[in-house]
């Protein structure tokens, strides 16, 4: 994905070419990090079987996004985007990637939780859903149960 980029330094434009693509395990301390500073869980990071995806510009991870799989449905959690990366499409991109990956794994639905986000999400497609109609294992992770607090808007979206 191409973007551009005001370099106030040089004063001028810049075109910023970013990747999108699984997450590699070298990559997770640098996610941690990134989730711990935008205020996002990481808790069960450990122990929860999170998929991650990141978006790259030049050699640096601009941005995230996991996927925690319960049967034909998932649970996109943890998406974060570097201060930098902000307002340029990253989180909808690794949104978008996420969702054709899954897709393309046979998972009919997304699920997330969210404080903050559910303009961005609904954008995208998302919709409010009551918690009692979410899928069983889903209410039984760590994101549902403990993690996430109950004020957290739930959103869900057929694939």
């Amino acid at each position: 994905m191409l973007r551009t980029e005001f370099d106030s330094r040089r004063r001028r434009w810049v075109l910023c070419v970013m990747t999108i693509g699984p997450a590699a395990e070298s990559d997770l301390a640098g996610i941690r990090s990134m989730l711990m500073d935008a205020g996002l869980p990481v808790a069960d990071l450990n122990t929860a079987a999170v998929r991650f995806w990141v978006a790259r510009d030049a050699a640096e991870i601009s941005g995230a996004v996991g996927v925690e799989t319960f049967g034909n449905a998932g649970l996109l959690r943890s998406l974060v985007v570097a201060p930098g990366g902000r307002t340029h499409g990253t989180g909808s991109a690794l949104v978008c990637a996420a969702e054709a990956s899954m897709r393309m794994n046979g998972l009919q639905s997304l699920v997330l939780l969210t404080q903050s986000a559910e303009a961005f999400f609904e954008k995208r497609g998302y919709v409010r859903t009551p918690r009692e109609k979410i899928p069983e294992r889903i209410r039984q992770s760590g994101e549902f149960k403990t993690l996430c607090p109950a004020s957290a808007v739930c959103m869900s979206k057929s694939l």
